[in-house]
């Protein structure tokens, strides 16, 4: 039996665009999305739109890291990072706007964006298929789509009001195409403090880049300008099961060491938590 056209997807449909010919509309299709041409896109039954075409992108986002993402936000200690985004998101786009989350993950922030603007749509592109499954279900105005961030979007042109990015790989280029000339990126980055004590308990977990600022100012600079940033820095507590899903929902899992995290010598209690989040104007 098709899978039915998910609500929240069919608020969005207006924005894709069929990611083979690239400039032709979808439309929706028994348990599929359909271009004019025919390109035809499945819809999985957990309700994400599968646009991904040809060589498969690979995701570090695997079961264990998302169940442990999962997990790990729904206990709160990145509520004031979900606040953060919403706030700038939210400032001053009207609550109609159309919001886009690139690398979305489970959908954590962009749920928190749509429950600032009750008129709002979302949509989330990731290339994990098990974050999907999560994202697709986070809001019931956001919907999911499996996509590739180093590929051009399947958007058209200048429809978002916000492009929504939380620790995850940019696309300038793409970003500045399907943004409207009044829209704004929003995007998250850790500090070099962000769970500094974490890290120095845990030397193989991945390190953040000292140069991680001028390389985002490189990047952005031919598309758009800073209007406003926040930086977000707190002390949370962990528990132990908090600081095992911190550690194995990140990259950081491949090269920290089961004995490591067994030993709770090396787990701290506390630690800080650190962002930069800015809101982008384009140029």
């Amino acid at each position: 039996m098709p899978v039915p056209l998910p609500p929240a997807l069919e608020l969005s449909l207006d924005l894709l665009r069929c990611p083979t010919c690239r400039t032709r509309p979808l439309h929706p299709d028994p348990g599929a999305l359909r271009c004019p041409a025919g390109h035809t896109f499945d819809i999985a039954r957990h309700g994400y739109a599968g646009l991904l075409t040809g060589t498969r992108a690979t995701s570090g986002d695997d079961t264990a890291m998302v169940q442990a993402r999962d997990r790990f936000l729904s206990g709160g200690t990145y509520t004031p990072i979900r606040e953060a985004g919403a706030r700038l998101a939210a400032d001053p786009v009207s609550e109609q706007a159309t919001v886009v989350d690139v690398g979305c993950g489970t959908g954590y922030y962009l749920a928190g964006v749509l429950d600032q603007l009750p008129g709002a749509r979302g949509l989330g592109l990731d290339t994990s298929v098990r974050a999907l499954r999560s994202a697709a279900r986070a809001h019931e105005r956001g919907a999911a789509v499996a996509w590739d961030v180093f590929r051009p979007l399947p958007l058209v042109d200048g429809a978002v009001d916000t492009v929504l990015n939380v620790f995850a790989p940019r696309n300038p280029a793409e970003f500045h195409r399907v943004l409207r000339p009044t829209g704004r990126l929003i995007v998250v980055r850790p500090t070099g403090r962000h769970l500094a004590e974490l890290r120095g308990r845990l030397p193989a977990m991945v390190k953040i880049d000292p140069a991680k600022e001028q390389r985002l100012h490189r990047a952005l600079n031919p598309f758009f300008e800073a209007a406003v940033t926040e930086h977000v820095e707190y002390s949370a507590t962990l528990s132990r099961p908090n600081a095992l899903d911190l550690v194995a929902m990140t990259p950081s899992a491949r090269h920290v060491s089961r004995a490591d995290l067994d030993d709770g010598r090396f787990l701290p209690d506390r630690v800080t938590v650190s962002v930069l989040a800015t809101a982008y104007r384009p140029r």
